[in-house]
């Protein structure tokens, strides 16, 4: 929250972050549902004599704000979504503790997808996935939300058919013009509701580099675009958004 005191404009926040919470769903025909989330809560709140004059008794402790997210998941007796479970934690927050006025909950959850054992999904087994599930909530006192939710760490290549030219060329430039290469990227992707409002997308290159080997007799391996050096630093950066123009009407 912000606030102003002799002539000093003071902006503050708390929390508590990397709460792991895992959560099992029992149903009566013996499946099992289960999430893994990484939970991070923010406080924003009228708490300016904690910092001036060392007065806690307007600050919720941060061991308070893990606690709750245990006490949330526990109560959650139907299975729901991380969307979900953040808005009522950050609503919790917000309409319990007077002095709070807004809550930010951000939520990353592991890719745990159920085992196809013999053809058939297993009841209770799970095996890890790729890309995690990402959301951030923002509560405020009045009630409105904010809801923003994405993937991150989706890999994705392509062995063939990709290629770079006609970029411009000075004299700092020694990068070869390609029609054949290797493409591969790790796509972060947000979008902002209700309606999916905007869409964030990065996708850094993750490059492989062609494997060439000699010494001064011979030839040890030559490069026919099929052995590769994986690398990702340093890479390049492609970011894009999408955004829907609201009409003034």
């Amino acid at each position: 929250m912000a606030g102003e005191t002799d002539g000093i404009k003071f902006e503050q926040r708390h929390g508590k972050t990397r709460v792991r919470v895992g959560r099992v769903w029992k149903r009566s025909d013996g499946s099992h549902s289960f999430v893994e989330w990484s939970v991070s809560v923010s406080l924003l709140s009228d708490c300016l004599p904690a910092y001036f004059n060392g007065d806690n008794s307007h600050i919720v402790a941060t061991d308070t704000m893990k606690n709750t997210v245990y006490v949330k998941a526990k109560e959650c007796s139907e299975q729901i979504s991380m969307e979900d479970f953040a808005i009522g934690l950050g609503k919790d927050f917000t309409t319990f503790y007077q002095q709070v006025t807004a809550s930010i909950i951000k939520i990353v959850e592991k890719p745990w997808e159920r085992m196809i054992i013999d053809g058939q999904p297993h009841k209770h087994g799970f095996k890890l996935g790729s890309e995690k599930h990402t959301t951030e909530v923002i509560v405020k006192k009045s009630g409105a939300l904010k809801v923003t939710s994405g993937i991150e760490g989706l890999a994705l290549l392509k062995t063939t058919k990709s290629g770079f030219e006609g970029f411009i060329r000075d004299k700092y430039t020694i990068l070869p013009e390609t029609r054949e290469r290797m493409l591969a990227t790790e796509v972060t992707a947000s979008w902002m509701f209700p309606d999916v409002s905007s869409i964030q997308l990065k996708m850094p290159n993750i490059h492989f580099l062609p494997v060439n080997l000699s010494n001064k007799e011979n030839v040890i391996v030559q490069f026919q675009d099929d052995v590769y050096l994986p690398t990702d630093e340093p890479h390049g950066t492609i970011e894009a958004s999408l955004s829907r123009i609201r009409s003034k009407m």
